[in-house]
């Protein structure tokens, strides 16, 4: 089910927002360590069984990774940038569909921009014209 999220309602979702995002940029740190520990084994000149462990374990990761961006953007919430901690919820004002933005380090939602802008376009967030629940 589609959900517009209002500054409330996004705000009251953040915490576990925040905490599957987390998750996200954990998976991801596990990701490269694996892709250098596998460079490393190829450089090394490793066994075939070595790699192919190596291998199948950087594959687990980058599932796992994937597995974590499915269920966060199943809440309805768009991952933007994990590297730049971005991420932005569908919302509506003055009836045109625009996203309230996120970005790593921030408490609350304070942002939105228009569904073609980026977050060079964002703006200050104002109550006035935000779909209420």
């Amino acid at each position: 089910m589609f959900t517009l999220y209002t500054p409330q309602t996004a705000n009251k979702a953040l915490p576990e927002v925040k905490r599957m995002f987390s998750g996200i940029v954990a998976q991801k740190n596990r990701v490269m360590v694996l892709q250098q520990e596998l460079q490393m084994v190829v450089d090394s000149g490793g066994d075939f069984e070595r790699f192919m462990k190596k291998k199948q374990e950087l594959n687990t990761a980058v599932t796992n990774l994937y597995k974590a961006i499915e269920a966060l953007e199943a809440t309805g919430v768009m991952l933007k940038s994990v590297d730049e901690g971005l991420l932005d919820f569908p919302s509506k004002r003055f009836e045109e569909e625009v996203w309230l933005c996120w970005k790593a380090g921030e408490d609350e939602i304070k942002f939105w921009h228009g569904k073609d802008e980026g977050f060079m376009g964002r703006k200050p967030l104002e109550t006035t014209g935000v779909i209420e629940p």
